[in-house]
């Protein structure tokens, strides 16, 4: 979306009906019968009545995400938690050098590492809350 926009509701629901799914149609052949997963925070444009009956509507799937959480998606466990293995003790000169260092590993990892992590975001949805709704690392 150009920047000038504000994103409400209705342009929300717009791009997951005009864009989104035509894109994921001419991309990812088979996908949208699959099912496709969305992870939203509580934004109101993400939460409002016409962005969750758009999204029902469309047959996706969205994934819970705790209120006001200001700590990493589940998402984030699965990509991040290796990457920090792989750059531990390792020293930059750059921010450039950061980046291809991290290009690199993300070009290394084998071709399902990425599913695996989405497909596996409702169970560590269920695993990966405390009762408290804070995320904690298992």
């Amino acid at each position: 979306m150009p920047r000038v926009n504000n994103v409400t509701s209705a342009t929300y629901a717009d791009f997951l009906k005009n864009h989104l799914c035509p894109a994921i149609k001419s991309k990812r052949c088979g996908l949208l019968s699959t099912g496709v997963l969305l992870q939203h925070d509580n934004a109101r444009p993400h939460a409002a009545h016409s962005t969750v009956a758009t999204i029902q509507d469309l047959s996706f799937e969205c994934l819970p995400h705790p209120p006001y959480s200001p700590d990493l998606a589940p998402s984030d466990f699965h990509v991040f938690g290796p990457l920090k293995e792989a750059m531990g003790g390792k020293s930059f000169r750059s921010n450039k050098e950061v980046q291809q260092v991290v290009h690199e590993w993300l070009h290394s990892q084998p071709k399902d590492f990425f599913s695996r992590g989405i497909y596996a975001l409702p169970k560590r949805w269920n695993t990966s809350m405390e009762p408290n709704g804070d995320y904690i690392e298992k």
